[in-house]
């Protein structure tokens, strides 16, 4: 009688063990399905340990589970940068498959995009977002200032000492002692600010072909589409003659080499120059002049007429 007593008790005890564990079970997975990873979580897990990019197919990973991307991987010497086990070619199909099923937020939408992309498109995006950083302007040295355009100004202001004038015309003097003996040089940008926007006034020295040139050109601080809303001229001139030139400021998007190298904007040959700096054709004065428009839609007529800055 006391013996099955205490089977009974026994039987009794392992039931509420059972159930005990059942629930907690059954607690554990409702806590994984309301509260499950999130996708920062899960774009974490996608994180390359070396280069922190986003992972793309084929994720490798080592004989301990540790992950890297197929680029890091020829980096780090066939080696798992966290265990120092020989990596191998084990494929992560885990973390491919979940990455297939993911839509993730652009990577700058602190900076404003509201745009979700499945995870193989986002990177093609965000190598074109509109909001992405852009790079620092200035021409003088290379900078790897990044960020928006209100920061860059600043930058530019504060670090590199950059001239800042506020209006849409501008008159500039270009003076340099014996300039046969410059063939490279990049004269300090200026920035104007007008209709509530940026623009960098830049003056170049260089090689064209055999032929050493002067070029002076714009650049707006801003992507490519709103940079299409404006339109610049320069005039150099002297001894009775000009050269003109006008067109569309090119975006910050595209480096100040880029336009160089592209020939869009004011290219001056240098004995030309040196003719409209008079004297004895020894030392380089010139004098470039221009202005900024908006170009803004005829409701009537459907044509762009300038809408000049007072």
């Amino acid at each position: 009688m006391e013996s099955s007593s205490i089977d009974s008790s026994i039987l009794s005890l392992t039931m509420m063990e059972e159930d005990e564990h059942t629930h907690h079970q059954f607690s554990s997975i409702s806590k994984l399905h309301n509260n499950g990873p999130t996708t920062t979580s899960v774009h974490d897990l996608l994180e390359c340990p070396v280069c922190t990019n986003s992972m793309y197919p084929p994720i490798h990973q080592c004989h301990n589970g540790h992950t890297l991307c197929s680029t890091c991987k020829t980096r780090v010497h066939n080696r798992c940068p966290t265990c120092r086990q020989e990596l191998g070619d084990i494929r992560c199909l885990a973390l491919e498959k979940i990455a297939e099923s993911l839509e993730l937020p652009c990577r700058y939408i602190s900076l404003g995009c509201p745009e979700i992309f499945p995870y193989y498109s986002k990177l093609k995006h965000e190598a074109i977002c509109n909001f992405r950083p852009y790079n620092c302007p200035y021409a003088g040295s290379d900078c790897s200032i990044v960020g928006d355009i209100p920061y860059l100004v600043a930058h530019l202001r504060d670090d590199h000492r950059v001239d800042m004038h506020s209006g849409c015309t501008f008159n500039h003097r270009y003076v340099k002692s014996n300039p046969m003996e410059v063939e490279n040089a990049t004269w300090m940008l200026t920035v104007f600010h007008c209709f509530g926007q940026y623009f960098c006034l830049h003056f170049e020295a260089f090689q064209l072909g055999m032929a050493p040139v002067y070029m002076a050109f714009l650049r707006f601080m801003g992507d490519e589409r709103e940079a299409r809303n404006y339109s610049y001229s320069l005039e150099v001139g002297g001894n009775g003659r000009k050269l003109t030139f006008e067109g569309s400021p090119r975006s910050i998007r595209d480096s100040h080499k880029k336009v160089r190298d592209s020939h869009d904007g004011l290219i001056i040959y240098r004995h030309m120059a040196l003719f409209f700096s008079g004297g004895d054709r020894k030392e380089l004065k010139l004098r470039v002049t221009g202005r900024i428009w908006k170009e803004q839609q005829n409701p009537d007529g459907g044509v762009c007429i300038p809408n000049l800055c007072t």
